[in-house]
């Protein structure tokens, strides 16, 4: 997906930019980049590959040489940010994120009309920035060229402009990606993740609503375009994607995923389906807030059966290769043998998507000598590849777990049932569910559902994107 951050302020703002934007790292795995201004040097700019190596320590030395009052940074997990363009409104350093998913077809449209041409990655691909550049320099003001962007494109876009005389922020249009503005005697920073700027003596000044549009200098916030009441975040940052201390529409991670735990412990204890184990268990990291919520309602002890290896692999899908992907993520788990041997364990995980690494991570535990393997899923069943946001690498909506089976019962008329194969009170959400149990090797297997999930979050259910569950914004 990716994050961003920027600071505009009287002093010299750049190494507030660089930790900022570090704090965005477990949002994007393949470029960083940092912009900044100052009438002494003009325009600095640094971009780095992140993919073999952290944020932090590609661009440690160059900040030894970048000055500005005005920075911004980004953690992209496609294209290099942020790229400088010069346009009839000056020159200009823009950075985004989201998806463009008729990014071909407007590239054509100035192609084909003479009015531009693009300078081409190595993949053949245009910058997405600078798609988003050309269509804003299509009207005579930012505000109303990002405007003009927003409708254009389909998909979802916000962005982080830098000028020499301040920042201009812009939340998508329909909010599915949270910004927040934070304000220091100094001047303000702006922000994906409200937590990045905390520790950088920032306090939260406020959010931005869904397509708005700020500029923001060391002494102010001018609203450029009003937002409007009409969101649709996307749950799933409260699920998995969102770090545990940030906060969004005023729900903080941590407490959701603990909350969606209890829940999830309600059901069971409910429908009398709570199993007989002698652990509850998160996934590392993402599921252990939520297996703590669950042992806490459920009054089954938890534990750390495995733990997660990271000083060096962060993340376990940072290798390009599906196949290198699946090898990490089997070597980062280091099991605590006395916590597994002849035990029944619960486990919770933030989903389930694929089921490759579940299934390895099942088959690691019975190697070490598990008795019963119990799954419990934080979020609904995942039926459909996002089209807002760049979060899934799956080529196909096939190659999810629980639409594949689908297709493999009935074929395209699957789809046409999808409600009931994500409940489990039906005839198709159990038969579902037991095929993912004997295809993972599991002994029980439970999704929460999108009602639970939105209890968790506590807004109300038309604010919150479910469509990667619902097939419904």
């Amino acid at each position: 997906m990716g994050g961003f951050f920027g600071a505009a302020s009287k002093n010299d703002c750049i190494s507030d930019v660089f930790f900022g934007t570090d704090y965005h790292s477990h949002l994007g795995t393949r470029r960083g980049g940092l912009t900044a201004y100052s009438k002494e040097l003009g325009f600095q700019r640094s971009i780095h590959s992140i993919e073999n190596s952290p944020f932090r320590t590609k661009f440690e030395s160059d900040i030894e040489d970048m000055r500005g009052n005005l920075c911004i940074g980004c953690i992209s997990d496609t294209d290099p940010q942020p790229i400088l363009l010069r346009s009839k409104m000056g020159v200009y350093a823009v950075c985004n994120i989201g998806i463009i998913n008729n990014a071909e077809q407007i590239r054509n449209e100035f192609v084909d009309n003479c009015f531009t041409s693009f300078e081409a990655m190595s993949s053949g691909k245009v910058n997405s920035s600078a798609l988003i550049g050309a269509l804003i320099s299509q009207k005579s003001s930012f505000a109303e060229g990002i405007r003009y962007a927003q409708e254009k494109i389909d998909g979802t876009m916000s962005l982080l402009i830098l000028t020499e005389d301040g920042i201009i922020a812009a939340r998508d249009k329909r909010g599915r990606l949270p910004i927040v503005i934070g304000r220091r005697e100094d001047g303000y920073c702006v922000s994906f993740e409200s937590f990045a700027f905390q520790k950088l003596g920032y306090d939260t000044y406020r959010e931005l609503l869904p397509g708005e549009i700020v500029k923001l200098t060391a002494d102010r916030v001018e609203v450029l375009e009003k937002g409007s009441e009409d969101m649709k975040i996307c749950t799933f940052l409260w699920t998995y994607y969102g770090y545990p201390n940030s906060i969004y529409e005023g729900v903080t991670v941590e407490t959701m995923r603990t909350r969606n735990g209890e829940i999830m412990a309600e059901y069971d204890i409910k429908n009398g389906t709570l199993p007989d184990v002698d652990y509850v268990c998160g996934v590392p990291d993402s599921g252990v807030p939520h297996a703590i919520g669950y042992a806490n309602r459920s009054g089954i002890p938890f534990a750390r059966p495995f733990i997660k290896y990271t000083p060096t692999w962060p993340r376990s899908f940072m290798p390009q290769s599906q196949s290198m992907r699946n090898k990490v993520a089997k070597m980062k788990l280091i099991p605590v043998h006395e916590l597994i041997e002849g035990k029944k364990l619960l486990f919770i995980d933030d989903s389930i998507v694929r089921g490759t690494q579940m299934r390895e991570t099942v088959e690691f535990l019975y190697a070490n000598g598990a008795k019963e393997v119990h799954m419990r899923s934080a979020c609904p069943p995942i039926m459909y590849g996002c089209k807002y946001l760049n979060f899934s690498r799956s080529k196909s909506e096939l190659e999810l777990i629980a639409r594949k089976i689908i297709d493999e019962f009935e074929g395209a008329e699957g789809i046409k049932h999808i409600s009931e194969y994500s409940d489990s009170t039906t005839e198709r959400g159990r038969r579902l569910r037991n095929e993912i149990c004997s295809r993972l090797k599991l002994t029980s297997l439970e999704f929460q559902s999108i009602k639970g999930t939105v209890e968790a979050v506590g807004l109300p259910e038309c604010k919150l994107c479910t469509y990667c569950w619902s097939g419904k914004e």
